[in-house]
């Protein structure tokens, strides 16, 4: 798959979220900025892996803090 097809779908993905990758909000803390729990970020990078058909280790999955982290966690895999 594609790096701007595996981009859109992920785009798609943080929308559902409501999360805007438009400019400097990419950099958002998912905690403080968009209120969200750890569960709840825990089910983005879940969906996310899902439709990267890749894996994120526990470990960096709980260091996650802004959307782009999670997408170079992602591309980068």
């Amino acid at each position: 798959m594609s790096n701007f097809n595996l981009l859109k779908k992920m785009t798609f993905v943080f929308h559902q979220y409501g999360i805007n990758l438009a400019g400097k909000k990419k950099f958002d803390d998912l905690y403080e900025v968009h209120n969200m729990d750890q569960v709840f970020v825990l089910g983005l990078i879940y969906e996310l892996e899902l439709v990267a058909l890749k894996n994120i280790e526990d470990k960096d999955a709980y260091e996650v803090k802004a959307p782009v982290q999670i997408i170079e966690l992602l591309i980068t895999r």
